[in-house]
């Protein structure tokens, strides 16, 4: 879809739920009053056009569709991208993901009861990854940085605080196997997130941007269980430690 001034909020929403988070940003209504056309709600709301189309556009396009090839990045590249691509993608969503569920278990609860339990499983799951992602960022991928430096300088390495890098690593593993389990009861109460036939434009919304977190979270664990964690583990057998 080519997009103008003269296009609707609610188009661009139905042709993208990605960009239902920049309305929601500028606190403009693509539900109710997804009629208005781009040019209507900027003057309204006193907001540059090129602006808000530039954001719209970066929402639909993504840094994701990019195509790298992982397998050939060194650790601490890794852990950055990790941290600054899907660790920042769970933070930002989650605000708007709670907002949402909390309006469809208000206005559709009665009639679809599972939207509760959808909603118990997600703040659960944002609960346990919020842990999960702070052991990581202080712990976890500063030891695994600390290997590559004594690797490449070849220094030795102090033992990390919890203990054993093997260890630590089967215990993300277990704690990403319960998000994926959670993500799987997630996606069959949802129906895959198909949204039912009464279904409102926020609804479409929810779902939609689900079904993108679950996506974004296995690439997330893949690129730890798969290609980080291996790596680190190899780079550990080469390097001296201190006992």
């Amino acid at each position: 879809m080519k997009l103008t001034n003269k296009t609707t909020i609610g188009e661009i929403v139905a042709d993208d739920f990605r960009t239902a988070v920049i309305f929601t940003k500028y606190h403009i209504d693509f539900c109710c009053k997804g009629h208005r056309t781009i040019e209507e709600v900027c003057k309204k709301r006193d907001i540059d056009e090129a602006i808000l189309i530039k954001h719209i556009e970066t929402a639909k396009n993504g840094a994701e569709n990019q195509s790298f090839d992982y397998k050939s990045w060194p650790v601490d590249l890794l852990t950055d991208y990790i941290i600054k691509t899907h660790h920042r993608y769970i933070k930002e969503k989650v605000p708007v993901l709670e907002e949402y569920l909390n309006k469809l278990c208000a206005a559709h609860g009665d009639n679809h009861t599972e939207l509760y339990e959808i909603k118990a499983l997600f703040l659960d799951a944002v609960s346990d990854l919020e842990i999960h992602m702070d052991k990581e960022e202080r712990t976890l991928f500063p030891f695994i940085i600390q290997i590559k430096r004594a690797h490449s300088k070849g220094l030795f390495l102090e033992t990390p605080p919890f203990g054993s890098l093997e260890n630590q690593i089967i215990l993300m593993k277990e704690e990403h196997n319960t998000e994926g389990q959670r993500f799987k009861r997630i996606a069959a109460l949802s129906n895959n997130y198909t949204p039912p036939t009464d279904a409102c434009a926020t609804y479409k919304v929810t779902f939609g941007m689900l079904d993108e977190f679950e996506k974004n979270l296995h690439k997330h664990i893949h690129m730890e269980n798969n290609i980080l964690f291996p790596k680190a583990l190899s780079l550990e057998k080469n390097v001296e430690q201190v006992s």
